[in-house]
């Protein structure tokens, strides 16, 4: 099965399988396109992350980079957008425009992105009210995929 993508996300060195598993969930849910940025925390055959995409992963378009030169070679080939997802800047997600050159870049788990990318790219964050230092990273691209599928498919939310 193939799908033009409404848009794209990233996971820049994913730590845990689970997560990833389930970010290609809402991936194909959302028909979006996934980026893994090696190195990565697991192997893409692991028993836990087909668990946890359960048997939708082989029907989710993935592209696996294998440095990190790959990957943004790659955005700037097919110009894309990126949108640096970090709890260290103010400016809402809801600030951003969402089209199908839009690629959503997350960091890994433990620790974030690289902050010298913030000088280079668009970021933005998920407003959180209480007293936690971030969101679970499927619950994160969860919520900053509806807000982007809102902006481009309107009518079906």
């Amino acid at each position: 099965m193939s799908y033009k993508p409404n848009f794209h996300v990233a996971l820049f060195e994913p730590e845990i399988p689970q997560n990833t598993g389930n970010i290609g969930r809402i991936c194909l849910g959302y028909q979006l396109h996934l980026h893994l940025i090696h190195p990565l925390g697991f192997q893409t055959t692991e028993k836990a992350l087909r668990r946890a995409g359960l048997d939708y992963w082989p029907h989710v378009i993935v592209s696996e980079h294998q440095t990190h030169d790959d990957f943004w070679n790659y955005i700037q080939a097919e110009d894309l957008n990126p949108v640096l997802f970090t709890t260290k800047v103010k400016l809402p997600y809801t600030k951003c425009d969402f089209n199908d050159r839009t690629i959503l870049v997350f960091g890994p788990e433990s620790r974030g992105l690289p902050t010298e990318l913030f000088e280079k790219y668009q970021t933005a964050t998920i407003p959180m009210f209480g007293n936690i230092r971030s969101f679970n990273l499927a619950n994160s691209v969860a919520i900053a995929c509806s807000y982007g599928m809102q902006q481009i498919h309107p009518q079906s939310f």
